[in-house]
Protein backbone atom coordinates (compact mmCIF):
# COMPACT_ATOMS: atom_id res chain seq x y z
CA UNK A 1 0.00 0.00 0.00
CA UNK A 2 1.21 3.90 -0.88
CA UNK A 3 0.17 6.78 1.37
CA UNK A 4 1.01 9.56 -0.84
CA UNK A 5 4.29 9.06 -1.39
CA UNK A 6 5.08 6.28 1.44
CA UNK A 7 5.37 2.73 0.61
CA UNK A 8 3.64 0.62 3.68
CA UNK A 9 5.41 -2.81 3.87
CA UNK A 10 2.11 -4.26 5.62
CA UNK A 11 -1.01 -2.28 5.76
CA UNK A 12 -0.54 -2.25 9.72
CA UNK A 13 -0.22 0.67 12.23
CA UNK A 14 0.36 1.72 15.81
CA UNK A 15 -2.25 4.35 16.51
CA UNK A 16 -1.52 7.37 18.43
CA UNK A 17 -1.74 7.09 22.44
CA UNK A 18 -0.71 10.06 24.92
CA UNK A 19 1.74 8.90 27.59
CA UNK A 20 2.25 5.54 25.30
CA UNK A 21 3.43 6.57 21.80
CA UNK A 22 6.73 7.63 22.64
CA UNK A 23 9.97 7.00 20.23
CA UNK A 24 11.24 3.72 21.97
CA UNK A 25 7.73 2.28 22.03
CA UNK A 26 7.26 3.13 18.48
CA UNK A 27 10.57 1.40 17.73
CA UNK A 28 9.65 -2.03 19.52
CA UNK A 29 6.14 -2.26 17.93
CA UNK A 30 7.89 -1.36 14.19
CA UNK A 31 10.62 -4.17 14.56
CA UNK A 32 7.41 -6.45 15.57
CA UNK A 33 6.23 -5.86 11.97
CA UNK A 34 4.42 -2.54 11.93
CA UNK A 35 3.83 -1.04 9.41
CA UNK A 36 3.75 2.82 10.33
CA UNK A 37 3.36 4.24 13.63
CA UNK A 38 2.06 7.57 14.95
CA UNK A 39 3.60 9.60 17.38
CA UNK A 40 1.85 10.85 20.59
CA UNK A 41 -0.80 13.94 19.54
CA UNK A 42 1.69 17.03 19.29
CA UNK A 43 0.20 20.78 19.97
CA UNK A 44 0.35 22.84 17.04
CA UNK A 45 0.19 25.88 19.55
CA UNK A 46 3.39 24.51 21.10
CA UNK A 47 5.12 24.19 17.76
CA UNK A 48 4.37 28.17 16.97
CA UNK A 49 5.58 29.20 20.57
CA UNK A 50 8.50 27.00 20.46
CA UNK A 51 7.94 24.97 23.39
CA UNK A 52 11.02 23.26 23.62
CA UNK A 53 9.09 20.07 25.38
CA UNK A 54 6.87 20.21 22.33
CA UNK A 55 9.55 20.14 20.17
CA UNK A 56 11.02 16.98 21.80
CA UNK A 57 7.94 15.04 20.59
CA UNK A 58 9.04 15.64 17.26
CA UNK A 59 12.09 13.37 17.29
CA UNK A 60 12.27 9.88 15.37
CA UNK A 61 14.66 7.53 15.17
CA UNK A 62 15.21 6.11 11.74
CA UNK A 63 14.66 2.23 12.79
CA UNK A 64 10.97 3.35 13.37
CA UNK A 65 10.42 4.82 9.96
CA UNK A 66 8.19 5.74 8.11
CA UNK A 67 6.38 7.57 10.91
CA UNK A 68 3.55 9.75 11.20
CA UNK A 69 3.84 12.88 13.99
CA UNK A 70 0.48 13.35 14.48
CA UNK A 71 -0.90 16.94 15.43
CA UNK A 72 -3.74 18.31 17.32
CA UNK A 73 -5.58 22.28 17.34
CA UNK A 74 -8.54 23.55 15.73
CA UNK A 75 -6.97 26.57 14.15
CA UNK A 76 -6.48 26.25 10.14
CA UNK A 77 -3.35 28.54 9.57
CA UNK A 78 -2.00 27.13 13.00
CA UNK A 79 -1.76 23.71 11.94
CA UNK A 80 -1.00 24.79 8.46
CA UNK A 81 2.31 26.14 9.85
CA UNK A 82 2.84 23.24 12.34
CA UNK A 83 2.45 20.80 9.18
CA UNK A 84 5.60 23.00 7.83
CA UNK A 85 7.12 22.37 10.49
CA UNK A 86 6.95 19.03 11.14
CA UNK A 87 7.49 18.43 7.39
CA UNK A 88 11.29 20.02 8.02
CA UNK A 89 11.74 18.15 10.88
CA UNK A 90 12.11 14.93 9.14
CA UNK A 91 8.24 13.04 9.60
CA UNK A 92 7.43 10.90 6.65
CA UNK A 93 3.99 11.60 7.03
CA UNK A 94 1.48 13.61 9.56
CA UNK A 95 -1.66 12.92 11.05
CA UNK A 96 -4.15 15.23 12.50
CA UNK A 97 -6.11 14.31 15.32
CA UNK A 98 -10.10 14.12 15.99
CA UNK A 99 -10.57 11.58 17.58
CA UNK A 100 -9.06 12.02 21.44
CA UNK A 101 -12.33 12.48 23.81
CA UNK A 102 -10.64 14.20 26.96
CA UNK A 103 -12.34 16.97 28.30
CA UNK A 104 -9.04 19.57 28.33
CA UNK A 105 -8.52 18.73 24.55
CA UNK A 106 -12.22 19.17 23.31
CA UNK A 107 -13.32 21.98 25.68
CA UNK A 108 -10.57 23.73 23.58
CA UNK A 109 -12.72 22.86 20.60
CA UNK A 110 -9.64 19.96 19.59
CA UNK A 111 -9.71 16.37 18.91
CA UNK A 112 -13.02 14.92 18.65
CA UNK A 113 -14.97 18.01 19.24
CA UNK A 114 -14.06 18.71 15.49
CA UNK A 115 -16.90 16.35 14.90
CA UNK A 116 -19.37 18.52 15.34
CA UNK A 117 -17.93 21.11 12.83
CA UNK A 118 -17.59 19.50 9.44
CA UNK A 119 -16.89 22.47 7.31
CA UNK A 120 -13.91 23.47 10.06
CA UNK A 121 -12.38 20.23 9.77
CA UNK A 122 -12.61 20.40 5.85
CA UNK A 123 -10.62 24.16 6.13
CA UNK A 124 -7.89 22.30 8.33
CA UNK A 125 -7.47 19.37 6.48
CA UNK A 126 -7.58 21.58 3.03
CA UNK A 127 -4.72 24.21 4.62
CA UNK A 128 -2.77 21.27 5.91
CA UNK A 129 -2.59 19.05 2.59
CA UNK A 130 -1.56 22.43 0.56
CA UNK A 131 1.29 23.10 3.12
CA UNK A 132 2.98 20.16 2.85
CA UNK A 133 4.15 17.99 0.53
CA UNK A 134 4.66 15.31 2.86
CA UNK A 135 1.20 12.70 2.92
CA UNK A 136 -1.55 14.22 5.63
CA UNK A 137 -3.60 10.91 7.24
CA UNK A 138 -6.49 11.74 10.15
CA UNK A 139 -8.10 10.06 12.68
CA UNK A 140 -11.28 10.18 13.49
CA UNK A 141 -14.39 8.74 16.05
CA UNK A 142 -17.86 7.11 14.28
CA UNK A 143 -18.80 11.23 15.23
CA UNK A 144 -19.98 13.12 18.39
CA UNK A 145 -22.45 10.85 19.97
CA UNK A 146 -25.21 8.43 19.17
CA UNK A 147 -27.50 10.40 17.77
CA UNK A 148 -24.60 12.24 15.54
CA UNK A 149 -22.98 9.60 13.58
CA UNK A 150 -21.03 11.58 10.65
CA UNK A 151 -17.84 9.61 9.89
CA UNK A 152 -18.78 9.41 6.64
CA UNK A 153 -19.68 12.97 6.03
CA UNK A 154 -16.34 13.88 7.67
CA UNK A 155 -14.32 10.74 5.54
CA UNK A 156 -15.84 12.23 2.23
CA UNK A 157 -14.86 16.01 3.43
CA UNK A 158 -11.06 14.77 4.21
CA UNK A 159 -11.23 12.98 0.71
CA UNK A 160 -12.58 16.49 -0.60
CA UNK A 161 -9.10 18.20 1.47
CA UNK A 162 -6.26 15.90 -0.25
CA UNK A 163 -5.78 13.49 2.68
CA UNK A 164 -3.61 10.33 1.39
CA UNK A 165 -5.44 7.94 4.23
CA UNK A 166 -8.40 8.14 6.99
CA UNK A 167 -8.47 6.06 10.26
CA UNK A 168 -11.87 5.57 11.69
CA UNK A 169 -12.35 4.88 15.48
CA UNK A 170 -15.42 2.72 15.12
CA UNK A 171 -16.85 4.45 19.24
CA UNK A 172 -17.82 7.80 19.61
CA UNK A 173 -16.84 10.50 22.05
CA UNK A 174 -19.66 9.65 24.09
CA UNK A 175 -17.93 6.37 24.79
CA UNK A 176 -14.57 7.24 25.21
CA UNK A 177 -12.72 3.76 25.22
CA UNK A 178 -15.97 2.05 26.88
CA UNK A 179 -18.46 -0.30 25.17
CA UNK A 180 -18.25 -2.09 21.61
CA UNK A 181 -16.98 -0.50 18.87
CA UNK A 182 -18.82 -0.96 15.78
CA UNK A 183 -17.45 -1.66 13.05
CA UNK A 184 -20.40 -1.08 10.65
CA UNK A 185 -19.30 2.51 10.46
CA UNK A 186 -15.97 1.61 9.39
CA UNK A 187 -17.87 -0.46 6.59
CA UNK A 188 -19.72 2.82 5.48
CA UNK A 189 -16.52 4.93 5.50
CA UNK A 190 -14.91 2.24 2.96
CA UNK A 191 -17.57 2.43 0.68
CA UNK A 192 -18.00 5.76 0.87
CA UNK A 193 -14.32 7.08 0.00
CA UNK A 194 -11.63 5.75 -2.34
CA UNK A 195 -8.81 6.90 -0.39
CA UNK A 196 -7.53 4.35 2.26
CA UNK A 197 -9.71 3.40 5.19
CA UNK A 198 -8.07 1.90 8.20
CA UNK A 199 -10.23 0.98 10.99
CA UNK A 200 -9.46 0.84 15.34
CA UNK A 201 -11.18 -0.62 17.67
CA UNK A 202 -11.17 -3.35 19.45
CA UNK A 203 -8.56 -5.36 18.01
CA UNK A 204 -7.18 -7.41 20.38
CA UNK A 205 -4.98 -10.36 17.93
CA UNK A 206 -5.46 -11.44 14.77
CA UNK A 207 -8.77 -13.21 14.62
CA UNK A 208 -10.01 -9.82 15.27
CA UNK A 209 -8.33 -8.19 12.35
CA UNK A 210 -8.90 -11.06 10.31
CA UNK A 211 -12.74 -10.47 11.49
CA UNK A 212 -12.32 -6.25 10.63
CA UNK A 213 -10.74 -6.56 7.16
CA UNK A 214 -14.28 -9.50 6.18
CA UNK A 215 -16.89 -7.31 7.95
CA UNK A 216 -15.81 -3.91 6.46
CA UNK A 217 -13.81 -4.20 3.54
CA UNK A 218 -11.33 -1.67 5.36
CA UNK A 219 -7.26 -1.34 3.53
CA UNK A 220 -5.59 -1.62 6.81
CA UNK A 221 -6.08 -2.11 10.49
CA UNK A 222 -5.02 0.16 13.19
CA UNK A 223 -4.21 -1.14 16.53
CA UNK A 224 -3.82 1.45 19.55
CA UNK A 225 -4.76 -0.01 23.46
CA UNK A 226 -4.08 -3.57 21.82
CA UNK A 227 -0.52 -3.16 21.79
CA UNK A 228 -0.05 -1.59 25.30
CA UNK A 229 2.09 -3.83 27.00
CA UNK A 230 1.56 -6.31 23.57
CA UNK A 231 3.91 -5.11 20.59
CA UNK A 232 4.11 -8.51 19.49
CA UNK A 233 0.65 -8.24 18.70
CA UNK A 234 2.09 -6.59 15.61
CA UNK A 235 3.71 -9.58 14.61
CA UNK A 236 0.45 -11.83 14.98
CA UNK A 237 -1.40 -9.32 12.58
CA UNK A 238 1.50 -9.28 10.20
CA UNK A 239 1.82 -12.70 9.48
CA UNK A 240 -2.07 -13.05 9.28
CA UNK A 241 -2.29 -10.35 6.13
CA UNK A 242 0.82 -11.90 4.88
CA UNK A 243 -0.93 -15.74 4.48
CA UNK A 244 1.78 -16.89 7.20
CA UNK A 245 1.72 -19.33 9.79
CA UNK A 246 0.68 -17.07 13.24
CA UNK A 247 3.95 -16.67 16.01
CA UNK A 248 4.15 -19.08 19.05
CA UNK A 249 2.61 -17.56 22.04
CA UNK A 250 4.91 -15.26 23.99
CA UNK A 251 6.71 -16.90 26.31
CA UNK A 252 7.58 -15.02 29.79
CA UNK A 253 11.38 -14.83 29.15
CA UNK A 254 11.12 -12.94 26.10
CA UNK A 255 8.42 -11.12 27.89
CA UNK A 256 10.77 -9.51 30.43
CA UNK A 257 13.36 -9.32 28.25
CA UNK A 258 11.20 -6.63 26.40
CA UNK A 259 10.43 -5.39 29.72
CA UNK A 260 14.13 -4.55 30.26
CA UNK A 261 15.02 -3.36 26.87
CA UNK A 262 12.14 -1.04 27.40
CA UNK A 263 13.21 0.47 30.28
CA UNK A 264 16.62 0.63 29.02
CA UNK A 265 15.28 2.70 25.74
CA UNK A 266 13.53 4.85 27.69
CA UNK A 267 16.40 5.65 30.09
CA UNK A 268 18.50 6.34 27.23
CA UNK A 269 16.09 8.76 25.53
CA UNK A 270 15.07 10.48 29.02
CA UNK A 271 17.00 10.03 31.49
CA UNK A 272 16.81 7.43 34.57
CA UNK A 273 14.10 9.74 36.56
CA UNK A 274 12.00 10.28 33.84
CA UNK A 275 12.42 6.87 32.28
CA UNK A 276 11.64 4.88 35.65
CA UNK A 277 8.51 6.75 36.60
CA UNK A 278 7.15 6.36 33.14
CA UNK A 279 7.76 2.89 33.07
CA UNK A 280 5.72 1.97 36.04
CA UNK A 281 2.49 1.66 33.52
CA UNK A 282 4.21 0.22 30.83
CA UNK A 283 5.37 -2.45 33.38
CA UNK A 284 1.88 -2.82 34.53
CA UNK A 285 0.64 -2.82 30.99
CA UNK A 286 3.18 -6.28 30.35
CA UNK A 287 2.08 -8.16 33.27
CA UNK A 288 -1.79 -7.23 33.01
CA UNK A 289 -3.20 -10.89 33.61
CA UNK A 290 -0.31 -12.37 34.63
CA UNK A 291 0.10 -14.74 37.91
CA UNK A 292 0.60 -11.91 41.02
CA UNK A 293 0.39 -8.70 38.59
CA UNK A 294 -2.31 -7.09 41.48
CA UNK A 295 0.05 -7.74 44.11
CA UNK A 296 3.39 -6.59 42.36
CA UNK A 297 1.41 -3.85 40.40
CA UNK A 298 1.50 -1.82 43.98
CA UNK A 299 5.45 -2.50 44.19
CA UNK A 300 6.09 -1.71 40.50
CA UNK A 301 4.72 1.52 41.04
CA UNK A 302 6.76 2.50 43.91
CA UNK A 303 10.07 1.54 41.86
CA UNK A 304 12.35 4.70 41.95
CA UNK A 305 15.29 3.74 40.21
CA UNK A 306 17.05 1.71 36.95
CA UNK A 307 18.21 -0.66 39.86
CA UNK A 308 14.82 -1.16 41.87
CA UNK A 309 13.00 -2.05 38.61
CA UNK A 310 15.00 -4.72 37.55
CA UNK A 311 15.26 -5.92 41.42
CA UNK A 312 11.52 -6.19 41.18
CA UNK A 313 11.61 -8.01 38.32
CA UNK A 314 13.72 -10.38 39.09
CA UNK A 315 11.58 -11.25 41.97
CA UNK A 316 8.69 -11.06 40.44
CA UNK A 317 9.93 -13.55 37.87
CA UNK A 318 10.46 -16.12 40.88
CA UNK A 319 7.67 -15.36 42.14
CA UNK A 320 5.56 -16.78 39.10
CA UNK A 321 8.61 -18.78 38.34
CA UNK A 322 10.02 -18.00 35.04
CA UNK A 323 13.15 -20.10 35.06
CA UNK A 324 14.35 -19.06 31.71
CA UNK A 325 14.17 -15.11 32.49
CA UNK A 326 16.25 -15.45 35.84
CA UNK A 327 19.12 -17.53 34.11
CA UNK A 328 18.99 -14.64 30.99
CA UNK A 329 18.05 -11.35 31.58
CA UNK A 330 18.84 -9.93 34.79
CA UNK A 331 22.62 -10.21 35.73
Amino acid sequence: MKLGNVELEVPLALAPMAGITDLPFRVLCREQGCGFTVSEMVSAKGLLYNNCKTFEMLQIDEAERPTAIQLFGSEPHELARAAEIVEKAGADMIDFNMGCPVPKVVNNGDGSALMKNPELAYEILARMADAVKIPVTVKFRSGWSDKSINAVEIAKKAEKAGVAAVAVHARTREQFYTGKADWSVIRDVKQAVKIPVFGNGDIKNADDGARMLAETGCDGLMVGRGADGNPWIFAELRAMLLGRELPEPVRLPERFAMVIRHLEMLIAFKGEIVAVKEMRRHINSYIKGLPHAAEYRAKFNQIESEEDCKAMLKEYAAKIDAHDFLEGSIG
